[in-house]
């Protein structure tokens, strides 16, 4: 049988800390499971390498659920001189496309014009956009008249409209494509286990020798020994750099500036098309997205320096009131504030130059950054979901370099289809709600489960709320709700009614263990509340 389409890993928590508790030595120790450390820990254990994961949460809890759910070459990046990022970026988009087709799928995007300079202008651009693509292009840009345009954005304001431009990217679903990295890595073998926080970094002759990590939900406590240690944390890196600074005597400076993007989601009506409108620069230069996404319509984002780095970050006021009021100076009917269904806030880790006070993210770099400390401490940070396999590639071969793992050859994940894309059927567009087709191979495995006929809402059953605590990971509501089914990121109020269905599943699934729901009506309560 193919990776993708064997019988699926049960994630049964006992066995994967009684796993943890066995004493050995890893080859690698990633902490942090999101995009970046699953990446890293599925290259490295496709290359041969014992490798455990360690998450202080949920898989992808953080940014890596919070993207504009682009994969894309960053056309912004173009504009920024930035080509080898743009090259780079394109051609991985091409790879995670064709290795997830069930989760990544191509996406038309059109630029209204409503100057008679932008559409050559912006043109030109995107048809150099087109050239550094290549053979990994998805389609041609096009420049189109006023009613082409209005074609494919049928509710853009027609007043003053003179044209458009039409070029592709990709989008996917950002958490469920963490999850498929997560069971593939550990079907090639790596450890992984969220809810369980790396504590303290051990050392044996001034050298970083594995990690102490701490069960959130027993208090157990495990030293994991590893030759190499990964600090995958994303904008919380500076945090373990600093503890391992300090065991060396060193202050360090840190190098992250977060920057924080906010987005609002409101129903289709507002553009119901199959095709995304991208304001390249608004009324503050900003760019502006508003993206079908699974059966509703995301309007982001914004670029905000964030100088605290809460899990659950909260927009501002500012940001709503520019998302809401550039969506209306494009969009027919104006969304307002009691339109939105659910808010949810992604801290970017931008990495911070030298003698730079953060206050201008936009002017501060999207591409990654690999460092290995004296101690032998591998962090990486920056970068962005598109890049996650090159940037996956980039840290080994820095263990490597610093003689923590001996160097085997890179490219084994560019082939590499990740679980349920095999027997997938590619859509054209994640237009349409979540559901069966969501799981790709594994869907008549999943539809095989209790519950396959019990609609929770549109695209979840009970199966699919049964299958995310057999196999994949689920502990809580929020979870469920959040990261296996992205119904908390589309309609707040929605994902608040099931919970307490979502909550009595993952009890009979789960027995002894508390599902959090109190918790998660929280949550979902913040999702639902914008600020005005």
């Amino acid at each position: 049988m193919t990776l993708a389409t064997a019988t699926p890993l049960p994630t049964d928590r006992a066995a994967l800390l009684q796993q943890l508790a066995q004493p050995r030595t890893y080859d690698l120790a990633v902490i942090g499971g999101g995009a970046t450390g699953l990446g890293v820990a599925l290259d490295a254990a496709a290359r041969g390498f014992s490798v455990v994961l360690l998450e202080s949460h949920d898989f992808a809890k953080g940014t890596s659920s919070r993207a504009t759910k682009l994969v894309h070459g960053g056309v912004r990046y173009l504009a920024q001189g930035n080509i080898a990022l743009v090259r780079e970026a394109l051609h991985e988009r091409t790879t995670l496309l064709k290795n997830a087709p069930h989760l990544a799928q191509p996406l038309a995007f059109v630029m209204p014009s409503y100057k008679l300079w932008e559409t050559p202008f912006y043109g030109t651009g995107l048809k150099m956009y087109d050239a550094l693509a290549g053979k990994a292009g998805l389609g041609a840009t096009q420049c189109l008249g006023r009613m082409e345009t209005l074609r494919c954005l049928p509710t853009a304001v027609a007043d003053g409209l003179k044209g458009g431009v039409k070029y592709w990217d990709g989008q996917f679903d950002d958490a469920r494509l963490a999850l498929a990295l997560a069971r593939t890595a550990a079907a090639k073998g790596a450890l992984l286990v969220n809810y369980c926080p790396a504590i303290d970094l051990l050392y044996e002759g001034g050298k970083v020798a594995g990690v102490v990590c701490e069960d959130a939900e027993s208090s157990a406590r495990f030293e994991v020994r590893a030759r190499c240690v990964v600090n995958a944390t994303g904008v919380w890196v500076d945090a373990l750099r600093q503890r391992d600074g300090q065991a060396g005597g060193r202050e360090l400076a840190p190098m992250v500036a977060p920057s924080q993007g906010v987005h609002l989601v409101v129903d289709r009506e507002f553009l119901p098309s199959d095709h995304a409108l991208m304001v390249p620069k608004t009324a503050d230069g900003r760019v502006l997205f508003a993206v079908p996404w699974l059966g509703k319509l995301i309007l982001g984002t914004t670029d905000s320096p964030r100088h605290d780095l809460a899990r659950e970050p909260l927009a501002m006021n500012e940001e709503v009131a520019f998302i809401l009021g550039e969506a209306g100076r494009y969009l027919r009917r104006a969304p307002t504030v009691q339109d939105v269904r659910s808010i949810w806030v992604g801290l970017r880790p931008l990495v911070k130059p030298q003698n730079d006070d953060g206050g201008n993210t936009k002017r501060i770099s999207r591409e990654h950054t690999v460092i290995a400390s004296p101690s032998g401490l591998v962090t990486v940070t920056g970068g962005k979901w598109t890049t996650y396999r090159a940037m996956a590639e980039d840290v080994l071969d820095k263990c490597f370099e610093a003689q923590l793992l001996p160097r085997r050859a890179a490219g084994v994940t560019v082939s590499l289809p990740l679980v349920g894309a095999a027997g997938a059927s590619a859509r054209q567009g994640m237009n349409q709600p979540q559901g069966l087709h969501s799981y790709g191979g594994e869907s008549a495995q999943v539809a095989a489960l209790p519950g396959a006929d019990v609609a929770l809402a549109e695209g979840l059953t009970e199966a699919m709320v049964r299958w995310a605590a057999r196999h994949e990971y689920a502990r809580t509501v929020e979870d469920v709700l959040a990261r296996r089914a992205r119904v908390l990121f589309l309609d707040a109020r929605l994902a608040a009614s099931l919970a307490p269905r979502v909550a009595q599943i993952l009890a009979e699934e789960l027995p002894g263990h508390d599902p959090q729901l109190a918790p998660f009506l929280e949550l979902a309560h913040q999702y639902a509340t914008v600020p005005a």
